[in-house]
């Protein structure tokens, strides 16, 4: 009977002995292995074309080919297990949070009225250099397309700016594809790579066109140049033409110049798009547009929560800027008008309290952070999945890139259009830029905070009157209701404003193309209608 028992008791030992043995190999295994999730395709303009191997050839190298296309695991990231400390997220895993807005069957209708024509006889020449950023660039670029056919010109492909704050020496041809920009612009107007020979020697007219113009004054003043000229310069491209009150063939040429001819060159177009499967790697993501650099600090004179010295250092920069006029600024009053781009700080709280949680992926579609890790540190604590073009792509596979801030700009571009949801912390041109573009393709999630109420929210919580919190959560999703990027009318000029400032309080078409480029499918298929 003893003898039975012990050898029950041994049984039973070398039971237990392989249950832990197969749970240990089990945990060894779920710590190496990694399920990716589906992969989704890009949108129509960011498609590679086919084939695809001179592209990946010229960024990496042939010898690299097969790593382009399967590799997924960003190569300068390894990211240990998520802090044990959780901040507090009222609607943890929330569909809504994903979910494409309603886009109520707005769909794009670029394509020109029956009484459109093919491009009448050219008069002359027009040449067009580009002012400010990628953002404000392409909006010039694309108003110029439709001031060409408006004074019936040849337009030449425009010189990029080369002597704004970024000092990048890239050309045309090096930012956008050049060919396909000529080519789907053929049945609107002429362009051609450069000023015939011929012409090298005639009078040139340098003109700064006026601002927000309409078709009477291109039709008349600029038009009748042509009777001493046969080039015209366009000094500044930027919003050079009116944002409403155009014949619709103009809006929706302007429309095709931005979102089917205006496509970057191939080379960045790949690796936007490696970029993109990296983070989808990850699963649905946040593009967070963080306006956090030195730069538009200082443009702004926003300080809030920077050392004195600090402060002082921005305020040199304004003042030794000549094309900045305003240089007395006073930061509270920025500030309390919303007019400073949220802190990484700031932006952390507010998107816990919209109900992101911590493990939410997140690119970060930005240039240098001002004070790096210092101001960093915040965001990062409460979302460690911190991405960028440096951490999803190695330093050999943005070398083509460096030093080129419009090409890097451009990166960024396209990863913040194809996100789930896109969230900019100040209103500037590339936030303006790619709502517009996000608009276009679908009415994709854009967030749009609110900087004035949040500033107060923010200010409170600093001086311990009100906590984190679902109360706080309620009060920040009740805001931001109708800021989600759902289909509106292009806002009109704030009632009371006059002459330029009337103008310039206007909603930019380049931010919402509704409804001049947007229709409502009717009943019958072969038909759309524009709802106005």
């Amino acid at each position: 009977m003893q003898k039975r028992r012990w050898n029950e008791v041994g049984l039973m030992r070398k039971v237990l002995s392989c249950a832990i043995c197969t749970i240990a190999m089990m945990s060894l295994l779920s710590v190496h292995l990694h399920k990716f999730p589906h992969h989704s395709k890009l949108s129509d303009p960011y498609r590679l074309p086919n084939p695809q191997i001179e592209i990946r050839d010229k960024i990496l190298g042939k010898e690299q080919e097969q790593r382009w296309t399967r590799e997924f695991i960003p190569p300068n990231v390894s990211l240990g297990p998520l802090s044990s400390q959780q901040f507090p997220v009222w609607r943890p895993n929330c569909p809504i949070l994903w979910k494409p807005v309603t886009n109520r069957d707005y769909m794009p209708c670029t394509q020109p009225t029956p009484n459109y024509t093919a491009p009448p006889e050219s008069r002359g020449y027009l040449l067009a250099h580009t002012n400010g950023g990628l953002n404000q660039m392409r909006a010039g670029i694309c108003d110029m397309v439709a001031i060409a056919r408006i004074i019936n010109a040849t337009l030449v492909v425009p010189e990029l700016d080369k002597k704004s704050y970024w000092q990048d020496s890239s050309n045309f041809s090096d930012v956008f594809n050049e060919d396909h920009f000529i080519n789907a612009l053929a049945n609107d107007v002429k362009v051609i790579k450069k000023l015939p020979e011929e012409m090298g020697g005639a009078p040139i007219a340098i003109k700064y066109f006026k601002s927000w113009s309409g078709m009477d004054y291109y039709q008349e003043e600029i038009s009748s140049m042509w009777a001493d000229y046969k080039v015209i310069q366009a000094g500044k491209t930027d919003s050079r033409l009116a944002n409403n009150n155009l014949p619709a063939d103009i809006q929706k040429l302007r429309c095709r110049a931005c979102y089917e001819a205006l496509c970057f060159a191939p080379q960045i177009e790949a690796m936007g798009k490696l970029l993109v499967d990296r983070m989808r790697s990850y699963g649905t993501y946040i593009a967070l547009h963080l306006r956090y650099e030195k730069d538009i600090l200082a443009f702004t004179g926003c300080t809030h929560g920077l050392s004195s010295a600090e402060a002082d250092e921005l305020k040199k920069i304004r003042d030794t800027n000549d094309k900045w006029k305003v240089k007395d600024i006073d930061p509270r009053e920025q500030r309390s008008k919303g007019f400073c781009p949220l802190t990484p700080k700031e932006a952390a709280i507010f998107l816990s309290s919209l109900g992101y949680p911590s493990n939410t992926p997140i690119y970060i579609a930005a240039g240098d952070i001002y004070g790096g890790d210092s101001y960093m540190g915040d965001l990062r604590s409460r979302y460690p999945m911190l991405m960028s073009k440096e951490k999803l792509a190695s330093i050999e596979e943005l070398e083509p890139f460096a030093n080129h801030s419009t090409q890097l700009a451009a990166l960024d571009y396209i990863v913040s259009v194809e996100s789930d949801v896109f969230m900019p912390t100040y209103s500037g041109n590339m936030a303006r830029a790619v709502e517009g573009h996000r608009r276009f393709l679908g009415h994709r999630r854009t967030i749009s905070p609110d900087r004035k109420a949040l500033v107060r929210l923010f200010d409170k919580i600093e001086q311990g009157i009100k906590k984190e919190g679902k109360l706080l959560s309620d009060k920040v999703i009740e805001m931001h209701k109708k800021r989600q990027g759902s289909p509106r009318k292009r806002k009109g000029p704030i009632p009371g404003t006059k002459g330029t400032d009337r103008f310039r309080s206007e909603e930019a078409f380049y931010v919402n193309p509704l409804p001049d480029c947007l229709c409502v499918q009717s009943r019958n298929p072969n038909t759309s209608v524009i709802i106005r």
